[in-house]
């Protein structure tokens, strides 16, 4: 008979074989062209949007259990119902997903991270319009421009425009009419020769409308043609003998030159391209996005899109496009990529550059996306500092591909002099910090001679010997001070003597005595990390640490040998007072060099001219 649970599960079982079973008939009926596809929870709600190429494939692909994820898993099993849109065109199929997660915001796409809102400059619907940046967007106010990701770039042209064309600072309402019958007077703005004072009639409404038009031009980026127009004019004006016009204008055309000329300037390129990176990872992704007009970069952004279920870059960045030059309303026809897309775009031209100016674009592009990651993982490890370990300790996990986090990590180094105080020390790092505690000193016991192999060896068997017995938890990652052989003679000792599975790696250092190379696995092969990487500093530090502590103990056995052989011959000298020798002096060689008087404000007056004169004697 079934046990209660047993049955339990047996329903569910049932229930969820027959939902499949549902599901399954439904894609073997959908058709083999683009569009959007939808699946439903048990409440009716879209939980998950997609886009294909061919609509029944892609689907299918979902209830494939050989290729299916954990995260695809957890998304197939809450699918209650699927449903789809045809549409003629890939792009179309693109636009729609989009148009569908923003309207529906499911469960387990991915959720483009906007925290925050770039000013835009507004240029009011006014008969005689005003200019100023805001962060708030209504269309019956004017038109606007942006929005700008630098607020010092926005700043710097809000400036140029004051300087060049004067235009009215105040929000009071104005009309001709009101002008005309004398409502206003001159304000302090004038007399600073900030304004015009179109609002007495200094200013006629067409030259003032003449100046909007051309800031239209530079807000959206056309500086360059501005400044062909002002040349023009001011070489017209010139050859009319009208000097003291060309000379006003001259200034205007002195600023804007200026300003173009401080830009990032490209190339003169005779249309609008867009720019687009992505830096993929784990859990979420960065694009970055630079739109460029006239040779001049005009806005550059990077967002942050929260990964719900396995999508990939090209996915991502596709999705990626059409928001992006939606939001921006970009109607570039050419888009640079670093990499090809599965998606056509209607009229506009896809390049991959591999050298020339576009390449320069590119590159520009990819190191903004490289530095957002880089701030914003910078700002996780200040909010959270133990992040940073986490992050160290899973880059090491990927570069040597182990199984797990290496949270405990042991170093070994020896320390002799010609085989004389053989003695080795063992420091261990956990989560990526040194937990001194845990550091352990060795004398060589078994071994003759400067024998560093067999110290190694003799060292690293007792220790794990010990652990074997304790029940003591094994270290996720042993790294030896030393080349292939050090990490040999671990290896043989761990896998081959006492049978454990323990990853070895092997810190070499280059003539100057400086960490050079990181080895891992059998044979050793070299570990590619950037010498400036925080990565390689933690190794650097570790070994580091593990040659102070190893050649720090050897020091004091022997400068601890010598006294004690010297002082071992002098009657009267016992251990305590040997000890308090050691403490002070350290060697012998210190004890002879101090006056009889240092002597004794350790030992006494006594026994400091005891030990004055044996060593004296000696």
């Amino acid at each position: 008979m079934f046990h209660v649970e047993q049955y339990r599960a047996f329903l569910c079982m049932t229930k969820d074989e027959e939902r499949l079973k549902r599901l399954k008939n439904i894609v073997l009926n959908l058709p083999e062209s683009p569009g959007c596809y939808q699946y439903f929870d048990d409440s009716g709600t879209i939980i998950y949007v997609g886009k294909a190429k061919n609509l029944k494939r892609r689907v299918s692909s979902y209830f494939n259990k050989t290729v299916q994820t954990r995260k695809t898993q957890i998304l197939v099993s809450k699918i209650e119902d699927i449903n789809y849109v045809v549409v003629p065109t890939d792009e179309d199929a693109l636009l729609l997903e989009n148009n569908l997660i923003k309207k529906y915001k499911p469960r387990y796409n991915i959720l483009l991270k906007d925290d925050k809102t770039y000013p835009s400059v507004c240029v009011t619907n006014e008969e005689f319009p005003r200019v100023f940046k805001t962060r708030t967007i209504n269309s019956k106010w004017g038109t606007y421009y942006g929005p700008f990701s630098h607020a010092g770039t926005l700043n710097n042209m809000l400036e140029l425009i004051g300087k060049m064309y004067q235009i009215r600072r105040c929000r009071m309402p104005m009309t001709q009419e009101m002008i005309d019958n004398g409502k206003f007077k001159t304000c302090l703005e004038y007399h600073i020769k900030n304004c015009l004072a179109p609002c007495v009639g200094k200013q006629s409404r067409s030259d003032y409308l003449k100046s909007i038009d051309e800031i239209r031009e530079i807000l959206k980026g056309n500086t360059r043609i501005v400044c062909q127009k002002m040349l023009k004019e001011m070489q017209q004006l010139s050859a009319e003998m009208r000097f003291e016009e060309a000379m006003l204008l001259k200034r205007k055309y002195d600023l804007a030159l200026e300003f173009v000329e401080k830009s990032e300037v490209i190339a003169n390129y005779e249309h609008d391209i867009d720019v687009f990176s992505i830096a993929d990872e784990e859990k979420c992704a960065y694009v970055n996005f630079l739109h460029v007009t006239n040779g001049c970069i005009n806005q550059a952004f990077t967002f942050e899109y929260k990964k719900r279920v396995d999508e990939t870059a090209e996915n991502l960045l596709s999705l990626a496009i059409v928001e992006m030059r939606e939001r921006y309303n970009s109607k570039s026809r050419e888009i640079v990529l670093p990499f090809p897309i599965d998606t056509e775009l209607k009229d506009v031209t896809i390049t991959i550059p591999q050298r020339g100016e576009k390449k320069h674009l590119l590159d520009l592009s990819q190191a903004n996306v490289r530095q957002y990651r880089f701030d914003k993982m910078k700002q996780a490890e200040k909010l959270n500092p133990e992040q940073r370990s986490v992050n160290l300790m899973k880059e090491l996990q990927k570069k040597l591909g182990l199984s797990k986090l290496p949270m405990t990590i042991e170093c070994f180094d020896n320390s002799n002099i010609q085989g004389s105080d053989a003695v080795a020390g063992c420091v261990v790092f956990k989560k990526a910090k040194p937990s001194k505690a845990d550091y352990r000193k060795y004398n060589i016991k078994t071994v003759e001679g400067p024998d560093d192999y067999a110290s190694m060896a003799e060292v690293v068997q007792r220790r794990y010997t010990r652990f074997i017995e304790e029940g003591t938890p094994l270290p996720d990652l042993i790294i030896t001070d030393g080349g292939k052989g050090q990490m040999e003679v671990v290896r043989h000792v761990v896998e081959d003597i006492l049978h454990l599975e323990i990853p070895i790696a092997g810190l070499a250092k280059d003539n100057r005595h400086r960490t050079s190379e990181f080895l891992f696995g059998f044979p050793p092969r070299t570990i590619g990390i950037e010498l400036n990487s925080p990565l390689f500093q933690l190794l650097t530090r570790i070994q580091d640490e593990v040659h102070r502590y190893a050649i720090t103990f050897h020091r004091d056995k022997r400068s601890k040998h010598q006294l004690h052989s010297e002082l071992d011959q002098i009657k009267g000298v016992g251990e305590v007072t040997k000890t308090l020798l050691l403490k002070q002096f350290r060697s012998v060689k210190r004890l002879k060099e101090a006056t009889l008087e240092d002597i004794a404000d350790v030992v006494g007056i006594a026994k400091a001219r005891l030990i004055k004169d044996a060593l004296k004697e000696k």
